[in-house]
């Protein structure tokens, strides 16, 4: 498949529409990220491009890696009218996403304190697979979660108002119905509100290295080198991949009822005006309101930790959201295709939203850089408003656990100055650096493409994970 594709510019490749593709792919990466592209990831671009409705281009960003259905960083986009809505396309932790955190800390007061830290932040942060949280939600409580979002957080003590100002969706999606979700995935959800999880969740206290844009970073409050941040990264937990596992069944059997023809199975969808399209629509906003929340609610724990640690309140420690953004989502907006302003249903797995003066959250894998970037009209007009979300994995899970270590990774984040925690010795070895892509490389990509230039790098001082 690779050598299907024509490179346009130093950043951009273009997969011609041929055979059933009723659009184009458009891959956004340097020649290091081509050159690791696996063909089965080009693959999965042209099955989506052949979707009903699908608007040019099926996009792939500099993250992008084999996925369900789509890869894991890939943006598309299906006409309002036309097109579909698909469970599969959004992804199973539907809202996993990142909160940024900063705060007026320097590296100088934090890292003699770091183990304690650490410690202190494991105790306050349910951690781990199938970990439940601190919270004890009624059920008139939790469907209050998944209609009103971060609302319901500030409501409860749970962060401020501030923070919703700082957020993608001001912490909440309008519309959601929880009546669209079932009892499995309430009750999935009801314990698990307030807690970090496993895989590539993780906690990180961050020490900032370069500012690129002074201005921009400045209106974030990102002012100097060494200054202390905090990236919080999860998402929707059991609730979400309930929704995601119900609707998938559903959309399966709308294939077949309104006779959609689909090059490969896991691309299940519905009519975006169907029912089984809709209700997902209305049911993953519930997901979107609970991970939302859910890393609110942990923001306002972290505070509260920092507060014990450091024997200062966190507004005086400037404790603040620099920003929260989701990565698996479907949304309703507007962009201007072919000359007209047009209404598409835009599916970003793994990727972030990316427009024009808003910042856009990009995770490095363990032990690597992170960026906070920013959107731009560029992203508007070529990858709908998306950028990527993080480094992207360049080996499965499996493949690190049996290649890496866990004591081993844990002495070599030592060696370099990072505290790291984890549940296991596995979880550190599954996210191993080594498993995912150069981030140096993912990130040119977006930044001299003009998608989203880089404002802050930041780097690890300590790692928390599930």
């Amino acid at each position: 498949m690779k050598e299907k594709l024509k490179q346009i510019s130093d950043y951009e490749w273009v997969l011609p529409k041929e055979g059933k593709m009723n659009v184009d792919g458009l891959i956004i990466g340097n020649k290091a990220i081509i050159e690791g592209l696996q063909d089965d990831t080009i693959g999965q671009i042209a099955n989506v491009a052949q979707m009903p409705g699908v608007i040019n281009p099926v996009c792939a960003l500099s993250d992008a890696h084999f996925g369900y259905g789509l890869p894991m960083g890939s943006v598309a986009a299906f006409d309002a009218e036309k097109g579909i809505i698909s469970a599969g396309l959004c992804g199973f932790d539907i809202n996993c996403g990142i909160n940024s955190i900063r705060t007026n800390l320097t590296v100088e007061e934090v890292v003699p304190r770091m183990n304690e830290l650490i410690e202190a932040l494991f105790a306050a942060v349910p951690c781990g697979v199938g970990s439940k949280g601190k919270l004890r939600l009624t059920d008139e409580a939790l469907d209050e979660v998944l209609v009103k979002g971060c609302k319901w957080a500030v409501e409860n003590g749970y962060g401020v108002a501030q923070d919703l100002e700082s957020m993608e969706e001001n912490g909440c999606m309008e519309g959601a119905d929880s009546s669209k979700v079932s009892d499995l995935a309430k009750k999935r959800g009801k314990p698990q509100l307030g807690t970090l999880g496993a895989g590539n969740h993780f906690l990180e206290i961050q020490k900032v290295t370069d500012i690129y844009d002074e201005e921009f970073a400045t209106k974030l409050g990102v002012t100097k080198k060494d200054q202390v941040l905090i990236m919080l990264h999860c998402g929707s937990r059991g609730f979400g991949h309930q929704v995601a596992s119900d609707y998938l069944k559903i959309q399966e059997k709308a294939v077949e009822k309104y006779g959609i023809k689909l090059a490969d199975r896991q691309l299940a969808c519905a009519p975006v005006n169907s029912d089984e399209g809709q209700d997902y629509f209305k049911a993953m906003k519930c997901a979107v309101n609970y991970s939302f929340t859910n890393r609110l609610v942990m923001t306002q724990w972290i505070r509260e930790t920092f507060e014990k640690v450091f024997g200062k309140t966190w507004q005086e420690m400037d404790m603040h959201t620099v920003y929260g953004l989701c990565h698996n989502v479907v949304k309703l907006e507007e962009y201007v295709i072919e000359g007209k302003k047009k209404k598409v249903y835009v599916h970003r797995k793994g990727a972030t939203r990316a427009f024009p003066g808003i910042p856009a959250l990009i995770a490095g894998s363990m032990g690597t850089a992170s960026f906070i970037c920013k959107g731009s009209e560029l992203a508007m007009e070529k990858t709908f408003g998306s950028s990527c979300h993080g480094a992207g994995r360049s080996m499965s899970r499996n493949a690190a656990i049996a290649k890496f270590k866990g004591d081993e990774i844990k002495t070599e984040l030592a060696s370099k100055g990072i505290v790291a925690k984890s549940t296991s010795p596995k979880v550190l070895a599954e996210e191993a650096p080594l498993a995912y892509k150069d981030v140096s490389d993912v990130i040119e990509s977006v930044d001299s493409s003009g998608i989203s230039p880089k404002v802050v790098r930041v780097e690890p001082i300590g790692v928390l994970k599930g």
